[in-house]
């Protein structure tokens, strides 16, 4: 018999402060990274003028999965997103294991964004990504996050909007400057010869990764007021906005860089073109600027997902409580700050980072085959929530979508998720042999 988990009270302690405009923000953020600064290049080698239509393409694939993940996060309100999805549907083994391998892809993640924001910082300090320095900052940085975090998801939230119209502004700025192009990009597409359709497909599943990272929106549900109604409008309304960005940017870039294809820092060079040297030191700042937001988002998501496993029992209870007076999970935070500041210093896990898109994607498959069951239990849920229309047309597109994200995956990928699945197992096992343990005391 599957191991069901009892569910928990609606409230759990926590401060809803996140509006719609703020999951729509941790949305955008996971989206819009460090990859739309490098991505246009490969998608023109592959696709020349036809590029931008590759961004198109992607937006609909996403936006089946989107649409799909709207409905399901209609229906609770409780912090977890995919781990309560799963969980509900397929019990509590699955939905822990969907929670403890998106932690490690999102810690992972976080550490070698945080190597990057250094990197890039590098650029106007060399001196930022260089012994104790590189540590000081690592320290500050992380500190500063951590401590923002726990004193109110509010502040955090703040940080966050501050951050998206700071990483908004220079692409904002590359368009304004890049909009006498467009009309010179629509005439190159329409003498262009369509691309084989090959090259369109690897064109796609590089560019598709550039619209994921989304999903962390989802996670603090019970911080979010209204989360049934604020969720499906905060994750279509953030795909819309990044896609007007990436296919004008790539309109604009196409037709104004002509050796495009080679560039090393695409976007950058662009703006040389467009706003000369300026431009350029300003698109460099923007590299600095927009992984700094993904890391403020992660900071938000990713220790939910520990409160989220200890709320149910399946990590140390210490992890799973709430500060009496900010009313956030900082214990998690704190737990989350340290992990990833050690991943930072000393860590070598690119073999970790290696399992982060294969995970992201069995999420996404795993939320959308618990649609049946969950449709099927809607009464008995957090909320009623909406149902797609068109029956199973939505949710088969979806899993179709998923599946083709799968094919460039290595196997790098597939041993590194087993080697943490098999971690979660063991400590699966031994929190539920310390929970018999304590019941039969």
């Amino acid at each position: 018999m599957t191991d069901r988990r009892p569910v928990p009270p609606r409230e759990e302690g926590l401060n809803r402060g996140i509006g719609t405009t703020g999951v729509g923000m941790i949305a955008l953020n996971g989206i819009i990274g460090a990859g739309i600064f490098g991505v246009p290049a490969g998608a023109a080698a592959l696709a020349g003028a036809w590029s931008p239509l590759v961004f198109v393409a992607c937006a609909l694939l996403l936006a089946a999965i989107m649409l799909c993940f709207a409905e399901i996060s209609s229906r609770f309100t409780r912090t977890g997103g995919p781990i309560v999805y799963v969980g509900e549907a397929f019990g509590h083994f699955a939905g822990f294991q969907t929670g403890w391998a998106f932690f490690i892809a999102r810690v992972t993640s976080f550490a070698a964004n945080i190597s990057l924001l250094l990197a890039s910082l590098a650029w106007f300090w060399p001196a930022a990504d260089r012994g104790p320095t590189r540590v000081a900052l690592l320290a500050i940085f992380i500190g500063g996050l951590t401590w923002i975090n726990v004193v109110g998801v509010k502040g955090a939230v703040r940080l966050l909007g501050g951050l998206t119209v700071l990483k908004l502004l220079p692409l904002l700025a590359l368009i304004v400057f890049g909009l006498g192009w467009i009309d010179d990009s629509v005439a190159a597409w329409s003498d262009a010869s369509a691309p084989g359709l090959a090259d369109f497909g690897t064109a796609a599943l590089l560019v598709v990764y550039a619209f994921v990272g989304w999903e962390s929106a989802l996670i603090p549900a019970g911080e979010t007021r209204d989360p049934g109604r604020a969720m499906p409008r905060a994750l279509l309304g953030a795909l819309a906005v990044a896609t007007v960005l990436y296919v004008t940017i790539q309109m604009i870039s196409v037709a104004a860089l002509p050796g495009l294809a080679e560039s090393d820092s695409a976007l950058v060079d662009v703006a040389d073109v467009l706003m000369g040297p300026t431009g350029a030191i300003l698109l460099t700042a923007g590299v600095v600027i927009s992984v700094t937001g993904n890391l403020a988002a992660s900071m938000i998501s990713s220790p939910r997902m520990t409160f989220a496993m200890a709320r149910d029992g399946d990590l140390p209870a210490w992890l799973g409580r709430v500060h009496p007076r900010h009313r956030t999970p900082a214990n998690a935070i704190l737990a989350t700050s340290a992990i990833v500041f050690l991943l930072s210093v000393f860590g070598s896990f690119l073999w970790l980072a290696a399992m982060s898109a294969l995970v992201r994607v069995l999420i996404y498959m795993g939320c959308i085959a618990a649609m049946p069951r969950l449709r099927r239990k809607a009464a008995e849920l957090d909320a009623p929530g909406f149902q797609l229309r068109g029956g199973w047309t939505i949710p088969v597109l979806a899993l179709l979508a998923s599946g083709l994200l799968l094919i460039q995956l290595s196997w790098q990928s597939l041993a590194a998720t087993g080697a943490v699945v098999a971690a979660g197992s063991m400590i699966y096992g031994l929190m539920r042999r310390q929970a018999r343990d304590s019941a039969g005391r």
